[in-house]
């Protein structure tokens, strides 16, 4: 059992139920985090968990211990003339909104009207289940 507070170095590929792979650490330095500190989505951490250095493991996570169930309330629509002067939007594209507090927050332009666009704040792994295979590559001690 590894403990919060303890960092682990994991080696992992990252899949969608449909076989898609969405992330991996091959051919890059093993992801290093710190257990019980939030840096990973929740059902990451329960499964490296119980892991010992060198075990490997698949694991599936459901979306809501992942980025969570698409929100309807993140799909917004806005008028064409609050785009940056010259900006050609197109379907697939990513830009960066401001929040409240003037932080940065991802979004994805969904579609392109005449006169709106419609963009989507959601995680882009939103509403997906998330399968891992994982290698435990190292525990450092608390």
């Amino acid at each position: 059992m590894i403990d919060n507070g303890q960092k682990v170095k994991i080696h992992y590929t990252g899949t969608l139920d449909d076989g898609t792979k969405f992330d991996s650490s091959e051919g890059r330095d093993p992801l290093s985090f710190e257990m019980g500190a939030g840096m990973v989505i929740p059902g990451f951490e329960t499964g490296v968990k119980d892991m010992a250095v060198g075990e490997k493991k698949s694991i599936h996570i459901p979306a809501a211990e992942a980025y969570g169930e698409v929100r309807k309330e993140m799909v917004m629509e806005f008028e064409r003339n609050q785009l940056p002067e010259g900006l050609e939007p197109e379907a697939g594209m990513s830009l960066q909104m401001q929040g409240p507090e003037g932080q940065p927050i991802p979004v994805q332009i969904t579609a392109v009207a005449e006169t709106t666009i419609t963009i989507d704040a959601n995680h882009p792994l939103a509403g997906q289940n998330l399968n891992f295979e994982l290698e435990l590559i190292k525990i450092d001690s608390v």
